[in-house]
């Protein structure tokens, strides 16, 4: 039985489950995750939702029922569904919690990653400082508690401070408290698009190992976030991890909107005309074997504005899964096509993401995108992990048209060879080459007979004059000192989102090489051995978000290879 409000403001963007329900907003009765969450018994659980889709929310609310201060809390729940059980009157407002969230910790660099995660902490214990003036704490535990309050504390005692904190809860409480980690994997994608990816997985393990695994005073812990990182980066020796994906049956109705529940709020609304067009705009989702999952962003957007708009896709950045497909070979942008023609692909996907191969591991993008809400599951064999997917519904096919067009935008004036290069089109840029040469260059620009430098010259200002229009969007450097050489040219985008280039030129020496494609693999080798690419490492570019590329050239002819650094 739903709690009935009589008239009920859709409030946007509101995470906060007190505010909401006190305040007679517009709420879907979630309650009934408290009791299959805590009948599971599971000591440590994990579950992965799309963004948007109501995490933080639910964790408000489970804070909210379990933190200590039964009076004060209990008018919160009266008519939503955990109330039904009086065994769930009498657990509620009975426990310590130690709530915390990794939303805000966005960093570009280690430093800051480890500055925001220490604000993060201290925050924690500033809201627990009343343990300061109990006697449960001696000397020593009133000095290291004080120390990380005011980050002066070592990292080796940020990584035990949660532990710490259960311990002084259980001591003070007599009861072992529940951890709350909203949005657990925000700093890991943080860390891979920015380059300090072992610097935060050594931290974040040994917290998560002290916090979960090794915690005698752990009653239960749930942590939420996007995407299944992979045990081995960050859950190492975390037997007692549970995990909860889209694809499991757990939980299935606890995030986002059910069918039933999205018609009965366009009912309240006075817009029960519309609920064919918000099928097709907003459903789609699947989550276990539960299909006609809505968003609840978009659902609760649609009902304050009665407008059709992409509000989910439009609410996020959407840059590691561009960054991915803008730079995946051509079989995953054919499959990328065929989603965007309304088709489905089959693939062979993993459910973990394991974000410092995710520009190398074949389905990579695909789990990503599973995870992060743009595809869903039309059938699986998850014993072979075997999925057929589709994208989700019609607004994300509307964000995911719009994002590659972004990629090409003014593309018109770029010419073909741009398009090519920001496409990371191998093909298509060396076909573009050839057919210039062709036209343009004369047996001697590019003869036998040169000096190699002369060549080289040549086609390094032709490609050079190409690329001139990228000016405004990207650093077009030329014939500057990186590493242990001078590089030819260097493609600095200034949306770190995006990919950067490096470009090297050789002329075909027949007395060196046997061929276009042995000159290629020279150049390639030469950026990698003179580390060319450590000016962008230095700017915070990782080595899957740089791209390099030899061109060998004899006469007209023109071969293009790509290189992984």
């Amino acid at each position: 039985m739903e709690k009935v409000l009589d008239t009920r403001v859709v409030s946007i963007g509101s995470q906060d489950f007190e505010k909401l329900v006190s305040r007679n907003s517009f709420y879907v009765d979630k309650t009934h995750f408290i009791k299959e969450w805590w009948e599971s018994e599971d000591d440590v659980t994990l579950i992965t939702r799309p963004r948007r889709f109501g995490k933080t929310l639910l964790m408000s609310m489970v804070e909210k029922f379990f933190s200590l201060g039964r009076e004060s809390k209990a008018g919160l729940f009266e008519g939503l569904r955990i109330f039904e059980e009086d065994r769930y009157r009498e657990i509620q407002g009975t426990y310590p919690v130690i709530f915390l969230s990794f939303a805000s910790i966005k960093s570009i660099s280690f430093e800051s990653f480890y500055r925001k995660i220490q604000g993060v902490i201290s925050e924690v214990y500033r809201k627990k400082d009343y343990l300061l003036k109990s006697e449960i704490l001696d000397e020593e535990d009133r000095n290291l508690f004080t120390k990380i309050r005011l980050k002066e504390a070592e990292p080796e005692v940020y990584e035990d401070s949660l532990r710490l904190l259960s311990d002084y809860l259980y001591r003070f409480h007599g009861k072992k408290p529940v951890i709350l980690l909203d949005e657990y994997d925000t700093p890991m994608q943080e860390a891979y698009l920015n380059g300090y990816w072992d610097e935060m997985t050594a931290f974040i393990r040994g917290l998560f190992n002290s916090s979960f695994k090794s915690n005698p005073y752990l009653e239960r812990a749930l942590l939420t976030g996007i995407t299944r990182v992979s045990k081995e980066s960050i859950f190492s020796d975390l037997n007692n991890l549970v995990v909860v994906t889209t694809t499991s049956r757990k939980y299935a109705d606890c995030f986002g909107f059910t069918k039933a529940e999205v018609f009965r709020a366009l009912e309240e609304r006075g817009l029960g005309d519309q609920k064919e067009a918000v099928k097709q705009w907003y459903d789609g989702f699947r989550f276990g074997e539960l299909d006609g999952i809505y968003n609840p962003w978009s659902i609760t957007n649609f009902l304050d504005e009665k407008r059709f708009l992409p509000y989910w896709a439009n609410s996020s950045s959407n840059g590691l899964v561009s960054q991915l497909l803008q730079t995946a070979d051509k079989s995953v942008k054919e499959r990328m096509e065929t989603l965007l023609q309304g088709g489905t692909i089959t693939v062979t996907l993993d459910e973990q993401i394991v974000f410092n191969q995710l520009g190398k591991k074949k389905g990579a993008v695909w789990s990503l995108m599973l995870a992060s809400g743009y595809l869903k599951v039309k059938s699986a064999d998850v014993s072979e992990e075997i999925y057929t997917l589709s994208v989700t519904n019609g607004e994300v096919l509307q964000m995911l048209k719009g994002m590659i067009i972004d990629w090409f935008q003014d593309s018109e004036h770029y010419g073909e060879f741009l398009t090519a290069l920001l496409a990371c089109d191998v093909e298509a840029m060396e076909e573009y080459l050839n057919r210039l040469l062709l036209q343009v260059a004369s047996s001697f620009d590019g003869g036998k007979s040169a000096s190699a430098v002369e060549p080289e010259r040549f086609y390094h200002g032709l490609v050079l004059g190409l690329i001139a229009e990228l000016e405004g969007r990207y650093f077009v450097r030329s014939n500057r000192e990186s590493g242990f050489g001078r590089y030819d040219v260097m493609l600095e985008p200034m949306d770190k989102n995006k990919i950067a280039y490096i470009l090297e030129f050789k002329v075909f020496n027949f007395r060196k090489e046997s061929s276009l494609e042995e000159t290629a693999n020279a150049g390639l080798r030469q950026i990698e051995e003179r580390k060319y690419s450590a000016e962008l490492a230095a700017r915070g570019f990782s080595a899957e978000s740089i791209h390099s590329y030899a061109f060998a050239f004899e006469g007209k002819r023109v071969l293009v290879k790509e290189g992984k650094l």
